[in-house]
């Protein structure tokens, strides 16, 4: 097992203190004797705590350098502990402390203030090292957090633009809009006024009227219906 060495004796004024989250008792207890003995001084755990609130109230009075969060916690979650950590007088760098990275975890974790990962699998001189290179500024990143983030940006882009889609069709008139859908699926304009019972002069006439609102032309519009992925039980009852 390898530790981390230093050049030279810290001042205690430069030791990196830490406060550990954690549900399991255990983990807290193992990532103490880590931090506590493996770093030659270099950081000092100052609490565990078993919650998100115990940990943020301790938090105000400690002022840790560094918190290693876990995610999953009955009273307060990891993400949201985070935030309020972040929002402190004197906010705390703030690692994620987990063993898995669920979906959407990396990004909602990023976007709450934290600035890493730390894997409780992870060697005792990466979790050093992790701990003593954020205070410096340095963005803590795994492999897993890495691929994670990549994938959690990637599947978000489409229902960002699926719901910015839905979002420009809401906005229309509801009959607007159910002409838009109808012609989106390429009914004619004596179709669309068949299945509205409407005449086919008002179909043409709520037609041209959203595709003024949306800046759009036909072809364009049954793209943005295309978009808006209607299947999953948001596609309107057509009125009579």
């Amino acid at each position: 097992m390898g530790i981390v060495k230093a050049e030279e004796p810290r001042e205690a004024s430069t030791i990196v203190t830490v406060s550990i989250i954690d549900d399991d008792p255990m983990v807290c207890q193992a990532m103490e004797l880590i931090l506590n003995d493996y770093s030659q001084g270099l950081i000092r755990v100052v609490s565990t705590s078993t919650g998100g609130r115990e940990a943020v109230r301790k938090a105000r009075s400690e002022h840790p350098d560094v918190v290693l969060m876990d995610i999953a916690m009955p009273d307060m979650d990891g993400i949201a502990a985070t935030q309020q950590l972040r929002a402190l007088p004197h906010p705390t760098h703030v690692l994620i402390l987990t063993s898995l990275n669920p979906s959407n975890t990396v990004q909602r974790a990023i976007e709450a203030g934290a600035e890493g990962f730390v894997s409780k699998t992870d060697a005792p001189e990466e979790i050093i090292r992790r701990v003593l290179d954020v205070c410096q500024g340095a963005p803590q990143f795994n492999v897993a957090s890495q691929r994670q983030l990549l994938a959690d940006l990637g599947s978000s882009r489409p229902q960002a633009r699926r719901d910015e889609a839905r979002a420009l069709l809401n906005a229309l008139p509801a009959r607007e809009r159910e002409t838009v859908i109808l012609a989106a699926e390429g009914m004619t304009n004596a179709e669309i006024a068949a299945r509205m019972f409407i005449s086919e002069r008002t179909a043409k006439a709520h037609l041209s009227s959203a595709a003024d609102k949306l800046a759009m032309g036909r072809v364009q519009m049954a793209r943005l219906v295309e978009r808006a992925d209607l299947d999953d039980g948001t596609r309107p009852v057509i009125s009579a």
